[in-house]
């Protein structure tokens, strides 16, 4: 792993932290650490949850290093949009709940990352934006297509076509995150939160998440819904479904097994 991704475990809950100082950059190896890093945590049937942070208290990462695209390389820029593409996909597909604590500015591919988890919160003095076009490029880690999903497509084209940058607040009021809360505390909040999740069935929540993403894709409603009835059958091909219904109604706390 490189030193630029850094990995906690705390019981069911794996800390990711971005740790390039100062802005916290995505470079090709740290986005290739991430992708390896994803990849492990869904092996770990002990991780039910990941949280994403970014060292520091400025940064929770600015996105790439324009640095790496001054000289209008073609090979590098595909290289580079690639490696997003992948690491940000893996993400995206982490099995387990996924919740980014937004603990400072979150520009370019660093909102991407963010958009990339299924939850988002805000400390206070966060600022999101996507500037790509402002330096001749344009989002390529999936912000085209997330942002309009989450805010609808007025506010996506006032931030990717217009540059609108947003603080925490308006972040909330427009649905780009969940929560804000104090500055220096968005860590805390979203390890509670990630609890939280950790009382869930792992096995529930998997495919809960699968049914939720699916609702993004072309399909009848008839379609999710029938998908709905195989993955709730598909359970109980698993320890975990009989695990919860049983401890319900011995009156005791289930121990999930993630099988």
């Amino acid at each position: 792993m490189s030193d630029l991704i850094q990995l906690e475990k705390r019981e069911h809950i794996a800390i990711l932290t971005i740790n390039n100082p100062p802005a916290n950059t995505w470079t090709r190896d740290s986005l290739s650490a991430l992708a390896d890093t994803i990849a492990g945590l869904n092996d770990d049937a002990d991780i039910y949850a990941l949280v994403v942070t970014g060292q520091g208290e400025k940064f929770f990462s600015a996105g790439a290093d324009l640095k790496t695209f001054a000289d209008g390389d073609r090979a590098r820029a595909n290289e580079m949009a690639q490696a997003f593409g992948h690491a940000f996909d893996a993400l995206t597909h982490f099995r387990g709940v996924s919740i980014a604590a937004i603990n400072g500015y979150a520009m370019g591919g660093g909102l991407e990352c963010a958009m990339a988890c299924d939850i988002r919160i805000a400390e206070a003095h966060a600022q999101l934006a996507l500037p790509e076009p402002g330096v001749g490029l344009l989002p390529c880690a999936g912000g085209t297509q997330n942002l309009p999903w989450l805010v609808g497509e007025g506010w996506a084209k006032r931030m990717i076509l217009c540059g609108e940058r947003v603080k925490a607040d308006k972040a909330l009021a427009i649905g780009l995150v969940e929560e804000v809360v104090d500055s220096g505390a968005g860590l805390d909040q979203a390890l509670a939160l990630a609890a939280n999740a950790c009382k869930q069935s792992p096995s529930s929540i998997a495919r809960s998440k699968t049914l939720i993403m699916s609702a993004r894709e072309a399909r009848s409603q008839g379609d999710g819904w029938r998908m709905e009835r195989e993955l709730f059958v598909d359970l109980f091909s698993t320890e975990d479904q009989r695990e919860g219904v049983n401890a319900f109604l011995e009156k005791r706390p289930p121990v999930w097994k993630n099988r």
